[in-house]
């Protein structure tokens, strides 16, 4: 089974080598056919500490790391 990617913005960089990153997804409303928009926040692995707040990354689905960690940040969204 392949490894999930996402894309989001780092909205929380205050852990030690762990960043929070904001992924949005878009559906169409199975009954009112609007688009809608949903978030979800994930705690994602950054050995370096090089992504900052407002960075925009891609993150990879990943062995459990720690109770909340289940991925890593892959690279900047722009070079992935």
């Amino acid at each position: 089974m392949p490894k999930r990617i996402l894309q989001g913005v780092v909205v929380s960089d205050k852990q030690n080598k762990t960043v929070v990153v904001k992924v949005e997804r878009r559906f169409t409303h199975p009954l009112f056919q609007k688009t809608v928009r949903r978030t979800k926040n994930y705690h994602a692995h950054d050995e370096e500490q090089k992504f900052k707040v407002g960075d925009t990354v891609t993150i990879e689905e990943t062995a459990p790391i720690s109770r909340l960690k289940r991925w890593r940040v892959v690279d900047a969204a722009g070079n992935a």
